[in-house]
């Protein structure tokens, strides 16, 4: 009989030649055209210079670009799109994209686009010419292109009769200008000169100001490749110059209901400084809704305001339409008078969700249901309660998944969120940056790890949100209480059951889980580009958090000088409480490849360190940070990794301890993870959506710091042999509003094992089932996984 090893290989190979055979079947197009047809194979354009050839190709016609640009698209179109030979013609199926089959019409049409593309960038004598090369039905395409000379701007003429304008034009543009002369004609730069004059203009009350007003005048027949701008800004036809607006009254008038206003409408008869405000719904407060309207009468028109009024009305969320108007006084010929009409959405709705946590060795399910209303005081406060349930079970240990429970969940949370900063004592006034908001946080958390220990929490908050700038988010919560009780499901002092003494010797320290605590402090996390991880450019997010806790309450007690309790810790009312900082950082760059294509380097560390009146029992156990799962060092399941060189048979003598404190000692006080990811397009149309894909390697682990048996504590010098490294691929679901993901992670590096024996990707290829069979043998009830399959909903980072 054969090795296994020598079986899996062979069959391992015929899989990849079957795999090969398919794709060049399937990527063979031109057995499925007629025999007049040609597919196109390559395009090339010539002679283009460098800065413009990447957006030239751009105007190559879709239909005809190569196979080899489209790949695995053109693959699964001929798997779905063709029947007896031949593409089918009718019941087309939207999947991949089809092959680029030649057409004269669309090459000529490319030709005509690339030379027009040359001239807008300069080149006014650009001249491009086409070939067309067919061979066995397979076509090659060329352009080639004489550029001729780059003209640049000899001399700027301004032509704008209004003296305000051109005053007002002049002595700004330098802030804002692209069109200079010396510099490379390029029609962009003269649209973007209209788009920002246009800008200034309806910021600067010209609220009848429009584009085609502006105009430019091009002379190219000078010597020396030298063109002469001429700007022009027009006057109106019926006016002998332009007008500055100012705001009348302001009128903010809301619908009855979602769907929209009636024919006639019965305004309210009050004016409140000079903003009358109409509410046909009956169920919105005046300020609230006021607060947030940035036109105000006296004011110059601004469009920037118009903009701004319109993004906070929408952030209020309790209105699905907003509508900016103007209505002219007859008796004035220099105001205008807004009128905001905003259409309100439904207020309340009750959803209920469900989710399977699956990962290779456990399963499980959550089911909640949150009830939610948007406009709970008549001020677009939103209002939001949950409840929820969940279990985990381990799978394959030879019992029935009632049996192989091991954790249960339960929660009840609510949440009210204010649309403004309540401070006390101060009057805060709206920001243009963004939407503030107050959130009043409470919950109830129980959690119960079989045969171990019973854990409630009680949670309530304060936190302020607000957006410095549109990239720069900031959220302060200055009142943070947790209060945890509960207890261990066993007696520690009891020597009848051999297991007991050794959960209580172990190094998880039992009196962060059985003694009542609690936290009083303060968090701060601050966030920059947050609004740019949907986009595939260049870019640089961070996201810092600090959770500081227990220097109020430490002061407080020295003061009053509190009871002490057995470990020493300080008392308030008779509960210990926790005294720790816990920063964490989370460092990316974005880069941007082109299309669909990005490149995604990330840093995230953080530390938990406890002092003071927590120095001798450590951070709360919910602070400690764990490693793996899909959104960290994916090759392995969420706390399954770490901390340090930790081993869990060395370190757990039995069966029954692994079994029990599964999840909970593989914590640690500080972790470092780096993420490096490629993302590429797979499928442009997959099922109605694009299909993406990903290739990373992930590399990290977790650490103690104040103390650590078992080679968990984190030292410099042991750096190298205490990371782990995985790599893997995954595929991204895109339906546009959100990502399904799913991702496959291979084990390449385990710091839990000693010397070579960690770079364990060597037993994945060579002796792997009998590597698996010793593990679960010597750490049994856990078994060994290089492959590790992760589910998820958004992108992991």
């Amino acid at each position: 009989m054969k090795p296994y090893h020598d079986y899996k290989r062979n069959v391992l190979f015929r899989a990849i030649l079957l795999f090969i055979i398919v794709f060049v079947t399937g990527c063979s197009s031109t057995k499925y055209i007629a025999d007049y047809q040609s597919i196109v194979k390559r395009v090339e354009i010539d002679s283009i210079p460098k800065a413009f050839a990447e957006e030239a190709e751009n105007y190559i016609q879709k239909d005809i670009r190569p196979t080899a640009k489209l790949g695995i698209n053109v693959l699964i179109y001929n798997m779905f799109n063709t029947k007896d030979g031949k593409y089918k013609t009718s019941n087309i199926k939207p999947l991949g994209t089809p092959p680029p089959i030649l057409d004269s019409t669309l090459v000529e049409i490319s030709r005509s686009q690339i030379e027009k593309y040359l001239m807008s960038k300069g080149y006014f004598n650009a001249k491009v010419q086409s070939e067309i090369k067919v061979q066995n039905q397979r076509a090659e395409v060329f352009f080639k292109a004489d550029t001729g000379s780059m003209f640049t701007i000899n001399k700027i003429i301004y032509e704008i009769p209004d003296e305000k304008i051109k005053e007002m034009y002049l002595s700004g543009k330098a802030d804002f200008s692209h069109l200079k002369e010396g510099k490379r004609y390029d029609d962009d730069s003269l649209g973007y000169e209209r788009d920002q004059i246009y800008q200034v203009m309806k910021q600067k009350g010209y609220y009848d100001f429009a584009r085609p007003y502006i105009k430019f005048l091009v002379d190219s027949n000078l010597n020396a490749s030298k063109a002469n701008v001429t700007l022009i800004i027009d006057n109106p036809i019926d006016k002998p110059r332009h007008l500055q607006y100012k705001l009348g009254e302001t009128n903010i008038i809301i619908a009855p209901n979602s769907d929209g206003f009636p024919d006639s409408i019965k305004m309210n008869d009050r004016v409140y400084k000079n903003v009358r405000f109409t509410d046909l719904s009956g169920k919105f407060r005046r300020n609230p809704i006021t607060r947030y309207n940035f036109l105000h009468p006296g004011e110059q028109y601004n469009i920037a305001n118009e903009n701004v009024t319109y993004d906070r009305m929408y952030e209020l969320n309790v209105f699905k339409n907003v509508k900016i108007d103007y209505n002219k006084p007859k008796d004035s010929t220099n105001i205008v008078n807004p009128v905001v009409q905003l259409i309100p959405q439904k207020m309340m709705s009750n959803r209920v969700e469900g989710e399977v946590p699956f990962n290779a060795g456990t399963v499980g399910f959550t089911l909640s249901n949150t009830y939610t209303n948007n406009n709970l005081f008549k001020g677009a406060e939103k209002f939001e309660f949950q409840i929820k349930g969940g279990l985990q079970a381990r799978l394959g240990q030879g019992q029935s998944f009632i049996n192989e429970i091991y954790q249960r969940d339960f929660s009840v949370s609510t949440n009210l969120t204010v649309p403004r900063l309540m401070i006390p004592f101060a009057r805060s006034k709206p920001g243009r940056g963004g939407m503030p908001h107050t959130i009043f946080s409470a919950s109830y958390v129980y959690a119960l790890q079989k045969d171990f220990f019973k854990r409630k929490v009680v949670l309530t908050s304060v936190a302020y949100e607000f957006r410095e700038t549109r990239s720069k988010f900031h959220t302060v919560t200055p009142l943070n209480f947790e209060y945890r009780f509960g207890g261990l499901l066993f007696d520690k002092t009891d020597t009848s059951n051999v297991n007991y003494p050794l959960i209580s010797n172990n190094f998880v320290s039992l009196i962060l889980l059985e003694r009542k605590n609690v936290t009083f402090g303060i968090k701060y996390s601050y966030s920059l580009n947050a609004e740019k991880l949907a986009a595939d450019n260049n870019f640089i997010y961070l996201k810092g958090d600090l959770d500081l806790a227990g220097n109020a309450l430490q002061g407080i007690t020295k003061i009053l000088k509190t009871r002490v309790d057995s470990t020493g810790a300080s008392t308030i009312f008779g509960v210990p409480f926790n005294q720790y900082v816990r920063p964490e950082i989370d460092i990316r760059w974005y880069k941007g490849l082109g299309g669909d294509k990005q490149f995604v380097a990330r840093i995230n560390a953080g530390v938990a360190y406890a002092y003071g009146n927590s120095r001798e029992n450590g951070v709360p156990f919910e602070k400690l940070f764990y490693a793996g799962g899909s959104g960290g060092v994916r090759a392995w399941q969420a706390r399954t990794l770490g901390p340090g060189n930790y081993n869990r048979s060395l370190a757990l003598e039995t069966e029954y301890l692994r079994r029990v404190l599964y999840g909970f000692d593989q914590t640690g006080e500080l972790h470092i993870e780096a993420n490096l990811e490629y993302r590429y397009k797979l499928l442009n149309k997959f099922f109605g959506a694009k299909l993406k894909g990903a290739i990373f390697l992930d590399a990290g682990n977790i650490w103690n710091v104040s103390s650590g048996a078992y080679n968990t504590r984190f030292d410099v010098k042991s750096l190298g042999n205490q990371i782990a490294l995985g790599a893997g691929t995954g595929f991204r679901y895109d339906v546009q509003y959100f990502v399904f993901r799913f991702d496959v992670g291979l084990k390449l590096k385990d710091p839990q094992f000693a010397s070579s024996d960690q770079w364990v990707i060597g037993k994945f290829f060579n002796g792997g089932r009998a590597f698996k069979d010793a593990y679960e043998a010597a750490y049994a009830p856990d078994r060994y996984r290089f492959v590790q399959y992760n589910f998820g909903i958004g992108m992991p980072f």
